[in-house]
């Protein structure tokens, strides 16, 4: 009986060890779509000043004979598993940026790039916010 209950504790802290490392997995794979996106609308924006009006555009930019590609491909959002990223607006129209729409509370809370500095200590996943600002 008590060898069936160390087996249990044991495997209960397995599981919980495996349910860590998935999220910490998601979350790295979140900053680094978050970022495509970012460096994306950032290659759309310095080519004409202006920002894309929907994602799709930044797979092929047509504002030009010869289309741009400033994006792969459109990622899911790998903490909702969903292609329901959160669209930020830019003050003159177009997408300045995408966030997660998770409301779950992320487990990294510091040791970000300096482009994410601001995700430290933030509490839900959908305060992750990727955005491109042009330098003043």
């Amino acid at each position: 009986m008590i060898v069936v209950a160390i087996m249990g504790a044991g495997l209960a802290a397995y599981g919980q060890l495996a349910s860590h490392a998935a999220q910490r997995e998601k979350e790295a794979e979140l900053l680094f779509r978050g970022d495509q996106y970012r460096q994306a609308i950032e290659s759309y924006y310095k080519k004409e000043r202006s920002y894309p009006r929907r994602l799709a555009d930044l797979l092929e930019d047509k504002r030009f004979p010869m289309p741009a590609r400033h994006l792969r491909r459109l990622y899911a959002d790998p903490i909702t598993g969903e292609a329901d990223w959160a669209i930020m607006q830019a003050p003159g129209g177009g997408i300045l940026g995408v966030h997660s729409k998770s409301e779950a509370q992320p487990l990294k809370s510091g040791g970000f790039r300096l482009a994410d500095r601001t995700f430290q200590d933030a509490q839900r996943y959908a305060d992750w916010q990727f955005l491109y600002t042009p330098p003043k």
